[in-house]
């Protein structure tokens, strides 16, 4: 299966002009999309009209979906399918939100003790103003860093904890947190390296979140927190950010090992945002 792919003018990810609503040779698929989100570490394929079936279906030509997901927003009749929304309905939030003001860099499920490979994240209703969604290149950050940087953070390792992202959370949107009620609430902390390699290019990405990041396991916590602090500026700096303003029917795959990601400030006051995501192993 050939894809038409036009690279990003921000150095990584790439447009991708297919329907996959249409496609009849999975295993083409599966191959041409895991090669070209590999090289590309974001994939923007607009234009898509898919049901909830569909969304499942292209996750599953990149993984194995991940269907350890917070009950409370997931689709029902459909496992592994999350909401995320600004939307309430009687006051309740009907899919993942966490205030207006959400800005949190981070790679999905990093609380897990196994990685999330891939996301797709999959428009329905979008907002007129804000609501973006950023990614940073954790590859070409690392391969940037300067000089004696990279040796030293090969050999670290961070605690992350889904508690610790609660917390922080309500912190940050006044007591209110998508996590702190959560039905994956209760995972213990695990470990994870400070710059892993991928599995399937050899490449190092720096594996960064300060919501989720309790500190490094060997520094002290004044520390570590002054490293996780100049690594996260780092990757997030201009050069190495790609911001994506969604239309509808626009879905967006990221390689989750390779980068991190963001939402941006909206007014769900004034609009609103519904999008679904799924998330593979």
């Amino acid at each position: 299966m050939d894809l038409a792919i036009t690279p990003l003018p921000c150095g990584f990810g790439a447009r991708v002009e297919t329907d996959f609503a249409r496609t009849t040779d999975a295993a083409a698929a599966a191959y041409a999309l895991t090669e070209a989100l590999h090289r590309h570490r974001v994939l923007v394929l607009p234009g898509q009209h898919l049901n909830h079936a569909d969304l499942l279906a292209v996750a599953s030509l990149v993984g194995t979906v991940d269907t350890a997901t917070d009950r409370r927003y997931t689709v029902p009749g459909f496992p592994g399918l999350t909401v995320v929304s600004n939307i309430h309905q009687g006051g309740t939030p009907i899919g993942i939100y966490d205030g207006d003001q959400e800005e949190e860099w981070h790679a999905d499920n990093s609380f897990k003790p196994e990685l999330t490979a891939a996301t797709l994240l999959y428009s329905v209703i979008t907002a007129g103003e804000g609501g973006e969604t950023r990614s940073a290149d954790a590859t070409r950050a690392y391969d940037d860093l300067p000089s004696g940087l990279p040796a030293r953070v090969d050999d670290l390792s961070a605690v992350h904890s889904v508690q610790h992202l609660a917390t922080r959370q309500a912190d940050a949107a006044d007591g209110r947190s998508s996590t702190q009620a959560g039905t994956l609430a209760h995972l213990p902390e695990v470990t994870h390296p400070l710059a892993p390699v991928h599995p399937a290019t050899g490449a190092r990405s720096l594996l960064l979140g300060p919501m989720v990041i309790r500190g490094i396991t060997t520094l002290a916590e004044q520390e570590s927190r002054a490293l996780l602090k100049k690594l996260l500026a780092h990757t997030t700096s201009v050069p190495y950010v790609y911001t994506h303003r969604w239309e509808q029917g626009d879905l967006v795959v990221w390689d989750n090992l390779a980068t991190l990601h963001s939402a941006s400030p909206c007014d769900s006051s004034r609009h609103r945002r519904l999008l679904y995501r799924a998330a593979v192993r």
